[in-house]
């Protein structure tokens, strides 16, 4: 039975100011002009988040399938239909034992893979990651993960300097799992035989990297630079200048910039003290950093306070649009299912208010309670 809604319609070409979705089943049938809505509310494609740790109270880092499922249900709510369960640095026992439990999520379709953020990263640039954790890339522990998880891992973030990085990236790219550099205390160079190597996605820009320097660009100028790579955005104005936001979107292009939450379990709850990965994390304003230093530790973002806070910081909603949806889910290899409003793709929408509010989602053709 095909079902409509009808109101400003967000495509990959643009704003229908007057138009309609229709679907059939699980899947988009129709996006077109519907002469006779006047506005209404905004609908745009569900909303793809490669990189969270958690949220409502719940998180991935942990390894626990009924947390993730908790969690996925959380950032559900708030219009994200396709994410990663983004893990923190850890022993490699916890990597095997989080890739065991969420498989069988991710053949669910509660979560679309895992994102493995570490525990390849630099001691200098590790941020809130465990520094008890890091170390050397390992292809022999890719290898297993990779057959253990029978296609359930999608992304894992490297720093590219680390022994072995080169070889690690060429081994993930060839299984077709995305290499994502970050946490490095890269030179320009060596992120450029990164990229050269495969690697396709740059974690959090600018945050966990060295910075900028006018005779040393280093990892986010090659980054940026790169027509393969799409670089990840936090827009909370916490972990980015507004104005960093808009010249790093204005310089990639809304096609090769995401806008992700790199969320903790804090998101949607109130200050206080949380966990992340075996660390203390202290909430306070909305701000989580650790206790032991003060770095962010992750956000309490959800992905609508996202794409609000980037149309605030003036980038337009269709470029907003596709940097929350169809270029994450083009990135990390989904983009022939979901992230936008296209005939054909998994029929996926989120119903945005006037202020961009979540008034209603839908997944896989059926609205969310």
């Amino acid at each position: 039975m095909t079902v409509r809604v009808n109101g400003r319609v967000v495509t990959p070409n643009g704003v229908i100011r007057q138009g309609c979705v229709e679907w059939d089943g699980d899947r988009i049938t129709a996006v077109a002009e519907y002469p006779s809505v006047r506005d209404g509310h905004w609908i745009l494609p569900g909303f793809v988040d490669m990189h969270t740790h958690g949220g409502g109270g719940h998180t991935f880092t942990t390894g626990d399938a009924d947390q993730a499922r908790a969690a996925a249900g959380f950032h559900l709510a708030h219009g994200t239909t396709t994410l990663l369960a983004s893990l923190v640095s850890a022993p490699f026992a916890l990597m095997r034992a989080a890739t065991e439990a969420f498989a069988p999520l991710v053949d669910e379709g509660v979560l679309a893979g895992i994102h493995f953020e570490g525990p390849y990263l630099s001691a200098v640039r590790c941020g809130a990651q465990n520094p008890e954790y890091l170390r050397d890339p390992s292809t022999d522990e890719l290898a297993e993960l990779i057959e253990l998880g029978g296609g359930a891992i999608r992304m894992v973030t490297l720093a590219p300097e680390r022994d072995g990085a080169l070889e690690a990236i060429k081994l993930l790219t060839a299984q077709r799992v995305v290499a994502a550099v970050g946490h490095t205390d890269a030179t320009y160079d060596q992120t450029r035989a990164a990229v050269a190597a495969g690697a396709s996605v740059g974690t959090h820009l600018f945050n966990g990297m060295r910075p900028v320097h006018h005779r040393e660009p280093g990892p986010v100028i090659a980054l940026l630079d790169a027509p393969t790579v799409v670089c990840e955005l936090v827009a909370d104005g916490v972990h980015l200048h507004d104005g960093m936001l808009t010249f790093a979107t204005a310089t990639a292009g809304p096609d090769r910039a995401a806008l992700i939450t790199d969320a903790m379990a804090a998101a949607g709850m109130a200050d206080g003290e949380y966990e992340l990965g075996g660390q203390a994390v202290t909430v306070a304003d909305g701000v989580a950093r650790l206790a032991r230093d003060g770095s962010i530790a992750g956000s309490t973002l959800t992905m609508d306070a996202a794409l609000r806070h980037a149309v605030d910081a003036g980038i337009p909603m269709a470029d907003a649009a596709r940097m929350v949806a169809t270029t994450p889910a083009r990135a990390i290899g989904l983009g022939d299912r979901v992230g936008a409003l296209q005939v054909g793709l998994r029929a996926d929408l989120v119903v945005l208010d006037e202020d961009l509010n979540v008034v209603r989602v839908l997944r896989g053709g059926s609205w969310i309670e």
